[in-house]
């Protein structure tokens, strides 16, 4: 794999520059049929409205003037909250204080655990085999659940001669290579030269040809990603389209939220002391509007950007852990990639943190870079939000595991498999001198980024106003030998009622979906709409997401990442009906 920090051919290309004329035709024509400015443009007058209630900052997507100065990055909408705070969309995750007045409980972030079968996928037959690196590893890639044939699919990088193969899986822990007609004997469905690459299964699409779709990078006379479309994950297009300069670890998600395409570029700030790996963020309403840009990644992400091009996102800062290795403690950590995908109501963001050496002194001291994977939330979709500073993906103990090195995410980030999320990551070790890429599973509880945690003695949280159109109040709490309550406010604070907490049915449950019931009141029907207050009390457990239902379901009709068994749309439908195993 290319690293361009260890390239001697790093260089500018200043001709690249985007068209004034064009992007000023656009702005006028958008102005001029009632349309407002397009979502992608810089310099936006218009203050567009998010569905959670947030409202999107002018101009969209704002300039990171900040972004260099080693600080975490500030997240405006915490600070500007909604008045009432809608939550008919998605289970409410208790990652940060969005929808918190007040509250004595304590808040503890989680880390995926690695399942026992890890590395679910081993570079074991001959194409994945070379001299040098035996490989089956998602470098991005993707990971999805496809629900018209029920099956897990695998999509990952093989040797440098072997393009991108797929897996097939029935339970996301199993998987086999089916012989494909692309490359006859063989699991490659691709042979197109690449880095990274990201796949994408696109629910939404309306032409059945571009069901898949894949964002491949390859150098030519640099850097940029071919879009290709399939029907079905193994026929592929010729590329449809180039996006503008970028670098080898770039990838590509959908925003459902905004509707938007957003290509999550990697660009190297060049006037520091050393080069240094950061992000920049272009959107738009159609694939080939979040593609084009003209100007070099690097430029902007050495301070001289241009109006309508990718503005400066996000990168590693000072709270971001160091290589524990004494040798390398002063290396400064860089964000070497960033996987995003929309679950329930807000993003969930794979920060791959590179924490050194150089490939250079990789090779001389027969080890890998550490990489490891941090998560960090954001409900709209450019500010994160990163209070947890832990590894959620991180580096093995020994050299020798298989992810003794060099961990990264998957495209489509994560799956929902009943009560647990599935997260895919590749790791790498080495073994006689060859270098091992394999990929692994963590899993983690649903909703389980984040608990609000109380002890023997009862803690409260209250929320902010909420307004909601569901009739049934649902939570994922695990308190087998504790206790939960709730009660419902107006907004003042004065208790509804018959929603007192007198009134409410205590829960003592472990379950990732129950419900809340009071004693008298069917449901929540003659509160539709009007602003509330939710109090919870709770003792010896631990609450993770709420959220109101339409149904008795449970059914969140929240966005599921890359879905799962039981799910047949981007959202949640069938709630606790997904999976027998579902709502323990």
């Amino acid at each position: 794999m290319v690293d361009p920090l260890d390239n001697a051919t790093l260089r500018r290309d200043p001709s690249l520059m985007m068209n004034p004329l064009r992007t000023t035709c656009l702005l006028a024509l958008c102005l001029l049929i009632g349309e407002g400015t397009p979502s992608g443009a810089m310099g936006a007058d218009r203050d567009p409205s998010h569905p959670s209630g947030i409202r999107l900052r002018v101009p969209w997507p704002p300039e990171r003037k900040e972004l260099l100065d080693d600080q975490p990055m500030a997240v405006p909408y915490l600070q500007d909250r909604p008045e009432v705070i809608p939550i008919d969309r998605g289970r409410q995750l208790l990652v940060d204080d969005f929808l918190i007045d007040s509250t004595t409980l304590k808040r503890t972030f989680h880390q995926a655990k690695y399942h026992p079968a890890s590395p679910v996928l081993r570079p074991d037959q001959p194409w994945e085999q070379d001299a040098a690196t035996h490989s089956a590893m998602v470098y991005s890639d993707g990971v999805w659940y496809d629900p018209a044939d029920q099956l897990f699919k695998m999509w990952y990088r093989a040797t440098n001669q072997s393009g991108t193969c797929l897996a097939v899986s029935r339970d996301g822990v199993r998987w086999q290579k089916p012989h494909y007609d692309v490359q006859p004997g063989t699991n490659i469905v691709h042979l197109g030269k690449r880095d990274a690459s990201t796949v994408w299964l696109d629910l939404r699409a309306k032409d059945p040809a571009a069901r898949y779709k894949m964002f491949r990078a390859y150098w030519h006379k640099g850097f940029t990603l071919a879009t290709h479309q399939s029907a079905d994950g193994i026929h592929w297009s010729e590329a449809v389209d180039d996006s503008g300069p970028s670098w080898d670890r770039s990838s590509v998600f959908f925003n459902p939220f905004r509707n938007v395409w957003v290509y999550s570029i990697r660009g190297h700030d060049k006037t520091r002391d050393e080069l240094f790996r950061l992000r920049l963020y272009h959107e738009g309403a159609t694939l080939q509007q979040a593609a084009d840009w003209k100007q070099s990644s690097d430029e902007i992400a050495s301070g001289q950007g241009t109006q309508g091009e990718p503005v400066l996102w996000v990168a590693a800062d000072r709270l971001d852990p160091r290589n524990p290795d004494p040798r390398f403690r002063e290396i400064r950590p860089q964000l070497y990639n960033l996987d995003v995908n929309a679950y329930e109501n807000l993003l969930v963001g794979l920060f791959t943190i590179w924490q050194g050496p150089e490939n250079a002194s990789c090779k001389e001291l027969g080890i890998h870079k550490r990489n490891e994977v941090l998560v960090g939330f954001s409900r709209d979709g450019f500010h994160w939000d990163r209070a947890n500073r832990q590894p959620f993906l991180p580096v093995g103990e020994r050299p020798s595991d298989w992810n003794g090195g060099n961990v990264q995410s998957a495209g489509g980030a994560f799956l929902v498999v009943g009560d647990q999320l599935f997260f895919y990551c590749s790791g790498r070790s080495m073994r006689d001198g060859v270098q091992i890429n394999s990929t692994g599973l963590a899993v983690l509880r649903r909703d389980g980024f984040a608990s609000l945690d109380a002890g023997k003695k009862p803690g409260r949280l209250t929320t902010r106003p909420v307004a909601f159109q569901g009739k049934h109040l649902f939570v994922n709490l695990k308190a087998p030998r504790g206790e939960l309550k709730a009660e419902l406010l107006d907004r003042q604070g004065n208790v509804l009622p018959g929603f007192g907490l007198a009134d409410c049915e205590p829960l003592t449950i472990d379950s990732t979906c129950t419900e809340v019931r009071w004693k008298d009141q069917q449901d929540l029907a003659q509160l539709a709409g009007r602003p509330v207050r939710i109090r919870f009390t709770l003792t010896d457990g631990s609450l993770y997401a709420f959220w109101v239902s339409p149904d008795a379901s449970g059914a969140s009709h929240g966005m599921m990442a890359a879905g799962g068994p039981g799910l047949t749309e981007p959202h949640d439908t069938v709630g606790r009906h997904a999976l027998p195993q579902s709502g323990r």
